[in-house]
């Protein structure tokens, strides 16, 4: 990720209830944000890995047809 981009990301999983988040206190007493997947997140999650892994199978087939799964 590109310098600055991580907390927006994290502001727009938040908003989309994909991710929660809670303040707290780290091991050298400062102040800390942690981010916890929520239900709603690990489902999304799962249908972005599908979704990835449907494409890399494309590719992998027109890259290389030999390895089609018909063979």
């Amino acid at each position: 990720m590109e310098e600055g981009s991580l907390y927006p990301a994290l502001q727009r999983l938040l908003k989309a209830k994909l991710v929660k988040a809670e303040w707290g206190v780290s091991s050298t007493n400062r102040r800390v944000r942690t981010y916890q997947i929520t239900a709603s997140g690990l489902r999304h999650l799962e249908q972005q890995i599908s979704s990835f892994e449907r494409m890399f199978e494309g590719i992998t087939l027109v890259l290389n047809p030999s390895k089609s799964p018909a063979n």
